[in-house]
């Protein structure tokens, strides 16, 4: 870890990497616009992979199946870190189903601010967050005019 004036830089290992899409995992399942957070670890675990830094390793049955129908997920390897991804055409037609989820295996704790996992994973790879701050307007007094006069 580097401090760079006031931002902390992480060095991009695979370890840490893996330990940033965690967090942003974990943060995206209550976060109440998830769709940045979900795009983020989408892209990062893709990236890995074509790197050969992650594999995938089969597909899941889905705990929370779309319209109550049967679904699969690919679980992905990264580090000491297993994470589920929506499959491709390729990735049902290529990978062993490995059935239902093992309930047993759970990754290991993690302790990451969740801006510092964003940043990692942002500068990994190079996106930036669109969401819109809220502008604050700036303070006009109120207006009185005399009993009668018209305010425009």
């Amino acid at each position: 870890m580097k401090k760079q004036g006031k931002q902390i830089q992480i060095e991009q290992s695979v370890h840490n990497l893996a330990r940033a899409i965690f967090i942003v995992n974990k943060h995206a399942k209550a976060a109440p616009n998830p769709k940045f957070l979900y795009l983020l670890k989408r892209k990062a675990l893709e990236k890995l992979i074509v790197e050969g830094k992650a594999k995938k390793v089969g597909l899941h049955f889905s705990r929370n199946p779309k319209n109550s129908q049967q679904q699969s997920d690919v679980l992905v390897s990264a580090g000491d870190y297993y994470f589920h991804m929506p499959p491709s055409k390729e990735d049902i037609e290529q990978l062993p189903h490995l059935g239902e989820l093992d309930q047993v295996y759970r990754n290991p704790k993690t302790q990451l601010s969740l801006s510092l996992a964003k940043q990692l994973l942002q500068n990994y790879v190079g996106i930036k967050d669109e969401e819109k701050k809220p502008i604050q307007k700036s303070y006009q007094k109120p207006v009185f005019k005399k009993l009668g006069q018209s305010y425009f």
